[in-house]
């Protein structure tokens, strides 16, 4: 199916010409799946599979329409509000779809969450943004309990696929429910729409606020131009729900452009295999997964496998190796197009179908967004000097951007300066307008798609009575392009072993979502510092990336 043509035929006149249409009112869950069932109510929008690859159920858009209608009475009887926080956590059930876009038609704010928050994550995260409800299964609704007490502001909390004594029970709620529509709320196209939570480097996750426009209207360029689909595709971003991944790939770019969404149920460690069979089974046409997975799946017999259907592949949270690339196109026939953005923002720089690629670069600026590589005062750089990866907001502020980061003005302003959106990583460009990623500008860690922030997991470490002092770096990996590392300083009393780093590990684990866990962990007698007393990350960095070019 490679002979499909691409969607954007040429890159220059698509840039020169690109134009954004945002009308001055405007609701995701209105004026797109209700629009597309009024349209074609029988149009797949949602195939979604069990944990083993079977018992499929197709949902039209109709379908959506309908649970979203009943989702937001729902809602609306509990006393959700247009305005109100709403922590979801949920894995990759079409339950997670019902109760965004019910929140969205309320004019509430979801807050999506992944299932591997610990009960701190989950406290920090209500308190912080003053959530008034919590939606998670039967699984979830033990962490919330654990501090529920704490969380002065919550005050309905909603199980999902099961009853729990004193939660009140949303599939029970659906059952009941009317599904005439529901036009209770209005929405302007900047009123807030979603929250999502990213790691920071010197304090706990930063509240990243979108509104209807930026992601309901923004990721067209994501969904038309990267992954180019088209109204008869069938879409799967592997992706945990609780990530703006699953907003690029599984939610509103797709159904702008009517293309239906594979949602497959995850459940514990990935497995290779089934995902490869799916893609055959279910017909996948248009196939995205991070890096880390994709250097898994070649590692399978891939001659085993159907591709026949698939046209256009994907990848995107870290540059993809050329030798990965080469051995999936060898036995798929596609290329793996790379693309990049934010928590913050839509697809901004991407490898597009109608230009060569060059292995390794991150491709170009997606058309409605002036990219740049930047000095700290704002200035474009000539091509091949590194420096900050920038959007520009001025004269006019692109659709796509998070409006800001809700609750700290001084992030925010960091973040907006000098006419520029700094995104915190650094890149360089070349002679053609390609960019080329170098790094973080900051200490945030990327391993196998995730984003971690060091101050969280020293935090978590520190608690362990044998640690007096801990710092959390990057360390190069060829399978997760980092994995998180620890120096550690003990207390006294405690030496070195194994067996206390194990436990140590354990801790982590225990306190804080299982992903940020360091998986090394080395004792030092003392931490590099700066004189004012800070901790100098870079220092052991840039160690870690010296033994790793040594071998």
């Amino acid at each position: 199916m490679t002979d499909v043509e691409p969607n954007m035929t040429s890159y220059d006149e698509t840039v020169k010409n690109f134009t954004w249409d945002v009308p001055p009112d405007f609701n995701y869950t209105r004026d797109v799946v209700d629009a597309w069932a009024r349209r074609d109510p029988d149009k797949l929008a949602l195939l979604a599979v069990g944990p083993d690859g079977s018992n499929a159920v197709r949902h039209s858009f109709h379908d959506l329409s309908v649970a979203a209608n009943r989702a937001a009475r729902f809602l609306n009887e509990l006393g959700v509000r247009k305005g109100d926080r709403v922590f979801v956590m949920l894995p990759r059930i079409p339950q997670w779809y019902f109760i965004l876009l019910g929140c969205f038609k309320l004019g509430a704010i979801p807050m999506p969450a992944t299932m591997q928050l610990q009960p701190r994550d989950i406290e920090y995260r209500i308190r912080r943004a003053e959530a008034t409800v919590a939606i998670t299964n039967v699984e979830g609704t033990e962490k919330v309990n654990a501090i529920k007490s704490r969380c002065e502001t919550l005050t309905t909390t909603i199980s999902v696929n099961g009853r729990v004594e004193r939660w009140v029970s949303f599939d029970e709620g659906m059952a009941s429910a009317s599904d005439n529509p529901f036009d209770g709320f209005a929405t302007a196209a900047d009123d807030p729409m979603l929250i999502y939570f990213t790691s920071g480097t010197v304090a706990y996750p930063k509240m990243v606020l979108h509104t209807q426009a930026s992601y309901g209207i923004g990721h067209d360029v994501t969904a038309r131009f990267w992954q180019d689909l088209k109204p008869e595709d069938l879409h799967w971003t592997i992706s945990d729900t609780g990530w703006a991944k699953a907003a690029w790939g599984k939610l509103f770019g797709q159904w702008r452009v009517g293309a239906a969404v594979f949602l497959w149920d995850a459940r514990g460690k990935p497995d290779f295999d089934l995902i490869l069979r799916l893609i055959g089974a279910y017909r996948v046409t248009t196939f995205c997964a991070p890096p880390t997975i994709y250097r898994a799946l070649v590692l399978q017999d891939l001659k085993r496998y159907d591709f026949s259907s698939l046209r256009h592949c994907l990848s995107a949270g870290e540059p993809l190796d050329p030798e990965t690339i080469k051995v999936w196109k060898e036995h798929t026939g596609t290329q793996i197009y790379d693309g990049y953005g934010q928590t913050e923002t839509v697809n901004i720089v991407a490898n597009f179908r109608c230009l060569p690629v060059k292995p390794g670069s991150m491709g170009k600026p997606v058309p409605g967004f002036d990219v740049a590589v930047v000095d700290d005062d704002g200035n474009v750089l000539p091509p091949g000097q590194e420096g900050h990866i920038a959007v520009r907001i001025e004269p006019e502020r692109p659709v796509g951007l998070f409006k800001e980061y809700w609750h700290d003005p001084e992030a925010t302003a960091d973040a907006f300066r000098n006419g520029w959106y700094y995104t915190g990583d650094r890149a360089y460009a070349d002679e053609d307008g390609y960019l080329w990623f170098v790094s973080r500008a900051d200490d945030v860690i990327i391993s196998a798609g995730y984003r971690i922030g060091p101050f969280e997991v020293e935090s978590a470490l520190v608690e362990h009575e044998a640690v007096a002092e801990a710092a959390v770096v990057a360390k190069p990996d060829p399978q997760r392009g980092s994995i998180v590392k620890a120096f550690v300083v003990l207390a006294p009393g405690f030496e070195p072993s194994d067996e206390l780093a194990a436990d140590i590990q354990r801790h982590v684990q225990s306190v804080t979502a299982p992903y940020k866990y360091p998986r090394e962990i080395e004792f030092i007698d003392e931490l590099p510092k700066t004189v004012s007393g800070k901790i100098r990350r870079v220092e052991l960095r840039e160690a870690e990336a010296r033994r790793a070019a040594e071998g």
